[in-house]
């Protein structure tokens, strides 16, 4: 039996339902106004005026000692630190690519803008990355390094596994196949940019490249409202939609979580191994099945793993150093000058 397709929001939709209680996550009949005095999702106040308070721009962040230490990383610190970036990139492209198809299917227009918001924030990570490698080296070795992914097979093995999963619903756009998506975004900010994320701290805790420590902060910062976001809607269609949460395609969506699980502790034991200071391949694996089983249970389901319920010791550096109250940027002095700088544009139009 072919799967039921979703239908495509209109666009402009005067018959669409006005009253709260008839408005669903998927499958509803929108009118796209976006009210926020009436919300279906209560939560989503929350979440959008935390997500406004997080803004920030990349330049407020000096990366001078950056340029000053890349150069002076050893070998092992310089590949992994380029490697990362590469995927890093790679993922926030796709997200800001991917997130405006979710939102089309998404008939709940509060969750909408929250969606529309994560967007633009992708929008700015990816900008962050490139202000990096434009602080710390050549046109030409940018460009080689943001384009690892293409060469290197295990960036490639990542990358393929998440974009089949949008691919998938761009062709199918049923229940199920935007659940797998979902469950596909979950995994992307909740599993796959830690081993990345974890690197940049650890040079950070031994006097390295506090610059891009401190964007990977922000960066981390607004992943954790994504994060949140995604599993919202999920917890939401349990709520509404259980005929897509049956046991048979709950194993589907555990076989996703473990997967993205072993490919990021694969990834990092690849990527950072044994041969950088202050991590090690056990420690890389410990911490990514604890956030595989905080990321399940935070579902609704049980641990994956009968070990790492708990954050490992060895690993409570990382929260500490995530914290984004540690940054230190030239805020106010970043601010006024976008002001100074807006206020002198001339209206030639």
């Amino acid at each position: 039996m072919e799967a039921k397709k979703l239908k495509r929001n209109a666009l402009f939709n005067p018959s669409g339902d006005t009253e709260i209680r008839l408005r669903k996550m998927i499958g509803g009949n929108t009118t796209n106004l976006n009210d926020f005095n009436n919300m279906r999702y209560k939560w989503v106040s929350d979440w959008y005026r935390q997500a406004m308070n997080n803004f920030w721009i990349p330049e407020e962040i000096n990366l001078t000692q950056d340029t000053k230490d890349y150069p002076h990383l050893d070998q092992a610190e310089r590949t992994a630190y380029d490697k990362i970036l590469s995927f890093l990139v790679f993922l926030d492209s796709l997200q800001s690519n991917n997130l405006p198809t979710i939102s089309e299917y998404i008939t709940a227009n509060e969750v909408n803008l929250c969606l529309h918001i994560q967007a633009f924030q992708e929008c700015v990570h990816s900008q962050s990355y490139s202000y990096m490698l434009d602080s710390i080296c050549s046109p030409e070795k940018r460009n080689e390094i943001l384009y690892q992914w293409k060469t290197d097979g295990h960036l490639l093995k990542r990358n393929t596994f998440i974009g089949n999963c949008y691919n998938e619903f761009q062709e199918s756009q049923d229940g199920f196949t935007l659940m797998k998506t979902l469950i596909a975004n979950y995994i992307l900010e909740g599993i796959y940019f830690y081993s990345g994320f974890m690197f940049f701290y650890n040079l950070s805790r031994n006097g390295k490249m506090s610059g891009s420590a401190q964007e990977i902060r922000y960066i981390n910062r607004d992943e954790n409202t994504h994060l949140w976001l995604f599993r919202n809607i999920i917890l939401e269609l349990k709520k509404e939609k259980p005929d897509l949460f049956t046991p048979d395609k709950v194993k589907i969506y555990e076989y996703m979580m473990r997967e993205g699980v072993k490919q990021e502790i694969e990834w990092g034991q690849y990527v950072i191994g044994d041969n950088i200071q202050g991590l090690n391949r056990k420690m890389i694996e410990d911490y990514i099945q604890y956030l595989g089983n905080l990321r399940w249970s935070s579902l609704g389901f049980g641990p994956l793993y009968e070990e790492n319920h708990k954050e490992p010791e060895s690993m409570h550096w990382v929260s500490q150093y995530s914290n984004a109250n540690m940054v230190k940027t030239d805020f106010f002095e970043a601010k006024s000058t976008a002001y100074a700088k807006s206020t002198a544009l001339e209206d030639d139009l």
